[in-house]
């Protein structure tokens, strides 16, 4: 039986695809002594970057037809086919509902939201803080580049954007399995086993989703967040294949596993879209995202990505990552290993 279907309900909260356990009261008695005996770098102990976008670049579209930016976490800006799609944009400080404290960037964005070039889409997976910050979703309701966008959320999310100023009509809500059309982009709602909620009252009230981005010529899938699930092979036999698959690596614990993959379970999410892919294997890539920009765990900071770089060497995964910032083009079969991390 299909796991892809409309997201289904019980009273006012939506439920994963599969069943699934998020944050009991006692996960956070067993989090307490983690917590206060914790010795990992959860954060950088040198300033990291600066990092900038030469804005100038996006004068040219990519020869390729397609081109992203990774801002960091789960933000970026794809060019794919002609159609530019902004996905999760956090510029905040923090990741966060409060401006003192929480979550804090380890560096400060890229390039001003002014600075961005038109934008067709802006597209939000879910309302949790690290995927839909505020004052972002402010400034980007007012600003010329975004002015003609079209805003792609999943089900509920949009109620955030209206309160933040995204007129109503700009917004498009979407169940699973459903879809909107952005000139020649087709962006379709996919389930994840994840949650939603900003506050601990509205948890499961909005729904969260996965997406991907099909053009005339590339397409990408956009994991947004989840914890493993078989329907990462199923997503897959809906397309022949993608060319960038975007996956969660960071804040991943054991006690939350049901909900975010970490590295192990990214690396096993991708070979199984992989082992489905019917263009011959013409050069799919795995781009690591959600980590490198908040403290959101109990690993270091730099943890996530240094045993995604072991288990490709082991599993010869092909991998893309580009610095922070930095507009590059994503080419068939050919990956990229920055290393910014590492830089000292």
């Amino acid at each position: 039986m299909t796991l892809l279907k409309r997201a289904m309900k019980e009273g006012k909260r939506f439920l994963n695809p599969v069943p699934t356990t998020v944050g009991s009261p006692g996960t956070l008695f067993k989090m307490l002594p983690l917590l206060l005996n914790n010795k990992a770098e959860v954060a950088p102990r040198q300033p990291l970057g600066p990092f900038h976008t030469d804005a100038r670049v996006y004068a040219t579209a990519p020869a390729s037809g397609l081109r992203v930016t990774w801002f960091g976490h789960s933000s970026s800006l794809i060019e794919l086919d002609g159609v530019r799609v902004l996905i999760d944009p956090v510029w905040d400080p923090r990741a966060s509902p409060f401006s003192f404290m929480g979550p804090k960037r380890f560096f400060a964005p890229t390039l001003e939201l002014a600075e961005l070039p038109p934008i067709d889409a802006v597209l939000i997976s879910h309302d949790h803080y690290d995927h839909l910050g505020a004052a972002t979703v402010r400034q980007l309701a007012q600003l010329g580049p975004t002015a003609g966008a079209r805003w792609v959320t999943s089900l509920g999310v949009g109620r955030w954007l209206r309160e933040f100023g995204v007129a109503a009509e700009r917004i498009v809500e979407l169940d699973w399995t459903e879809s909107a059309q952005v000139g020649a982009l087709r962006i379709t709602a996919w389930p994840a086993r994840h949650f939603s909620g900003r506050w601990l009252w509205d948890r499961f009230h909005t729904l969260w989703s996965s997406f991907v981005l099909e053009g005339p010529h590339h397409r990408v899938f956009y994991g947004a967040d989840s914890g493993w699930w078989e329907g990462f092979a199923e997503i897959a036999t809906q397309y022949p294949g993608f060319d960038l698959t975007m996956l969660e690596i960071g804040a991943f614990h054991p006690l939350w596993a049901m909900i975010h993959l970490g590295p192990d379970n990214a690396a096993r999410a991708f070979e199984a879209m992989a082992a489905v892919d019917t263009t011959g294997g013409r050069g799919g890539l795995l781009m690591p995202i959600h980590w490198g920009l908040f403290n959101l765990a109990l690993h270091a900071w730099n943890q996530p990505i240094e045993r995604m770089l072991e288990l490709a060497a082991e599993r010869g995964l092909p991998l893309w990552l580009p610095e922070p910032g930095a507009p590059t083009e994503v080419r068939p079969g050919v990956e990229l290993i920055s290393r910014w991390w590492q830089r000292k």
